[in-house]
């Protein structure tokens, strides 16, 4: 292990409330402290499921400081929690400034998206990634989601990554591939991997996972923490397994269409988001899709 191995656990990737088309940064302070609440380790902002493709740069930084202003109160009150900011562009420059910007005010790491439609070869992931990961001194996690970004980043190139720049610990996968996160876990055990695709967090947790960041977390704190948990800290599979199942109707809900439309739909519907607003090229669900998401919920209780 390069750096501190801190950023682990149950992490969120937090939506990001609209209202009249604009941040809505008193709902977004209630639903970081409610994650906290219910025992998520870690919060991630300004992830792709906090919809950072189309937040201005103003916003992108408003919203890492109020996680980090939330963060340092309970921090105060005792609770250890992390925040692994979202960091990442199709421009490594960019991804850069944004990087240095988190370091400055304060967060634990940053998350960094593989550079989406560019679709750069593997050296241009490895030079990417190096030169992000250069220009601070926090612990930098990988993120390859090849689905929406059009391209993978391969095991070689992360392995590579690893073992050259010391500040980048671990890769959020979710490509849905558990070869490739047990080949990983075989080939580099320091290296942290975590889950980034709930429906197959955990069996990723069983396969040498040392976390996941969930979009189910943001509707179901109390049940992802407890599925994370009950691997990492009691080595309870049992109780890991059952959560798994219990939980899988509603993973796969929450993609019945493109991330993060039916998590925040399905926040609206529980209370937890005051309006349903997105940023366009980003629309409500469709009427059908609504009313499954509504059916689904009613096997679940969410806590508030």
């Amino acid at each position: 292990m390069q750096v501190e191995e801190t950023i682990i656990g149950a992490m969120t990737a937090l939506v990001t409330p609209f209202k009249n088309g604009k941040l809505d940064l008193e709902t977004y302070e209630n639903l970081i402290q409610r994650q906290i609440n219910y025992g998520i380790d870690v919060i991630v902002p300004v992830g792709t499921t906090g919809e950072s493709a189309t937040l201005s740069h103003q916003e992108h930084r408003e919203c890492i400081e109020v996680t980090l202003n939330v963060a340092k109160k309970n921090r105060l009150n005792g609770k250890n929690i992390k925040v692994l900011a979202g960091a990442g562009s199709n421009s490594t420059q960019e991804a850069i400034e944004l990087a240095k910007f988190a370091q400055a005010s304060g967060a634990d790491g940053i998350l960094c998206v593989t550079p989406y439609y560019n679709k750069p070869t593997q050296e241009g992931l490895y030079q990417h990634y190096k030169s992000v990961a250069e220009s601070i001194s926090i612990p930098l996690m990988l993120y390859n989601v090849p689905s929406r970004t059009g391209v993978s980043l391969e095991n070689t190139t992360i392995l590579r990554l690893f073992r050259d720049v010391k500040n980048i610990y671990g890769v959020k996968e979710a490509g849905g591939n558990l070869e490739k996160v047990m080949d990983l876990n075989v080939n580099q055990k320091d290296l942290v991997i975590v889950s980034g695709d709930d429906v197959i967090n955990y069996p990723i947790l069983c396969c040498g996972g040392k976390g996941v960041i969930s979009v189910t977390s943001n509707l179901l704190p109390d049940k992802i923490a407890a599925l994370t948990h009950s691997v990492l800290s009691d080595l309870n599979y049992q109780k890991a397994y059952i959560l798994s199942n219990e939980l899988y109707r509603i993973n796969k809900a929450l993609f019945v269409e493109s991330n993060p439309i039916p998590i925040k739909a399905a926040m609206y519907l529980s209370g937890l988001l005051k309006t349903l607003e997105y940023r366009l090229p980003l629309v409500s669900p469709s009427v059908e899709n609504l009313k499954y998401l509504e059916q689904i919920l009613m096997q679940y209780e969410v806590v508030k």
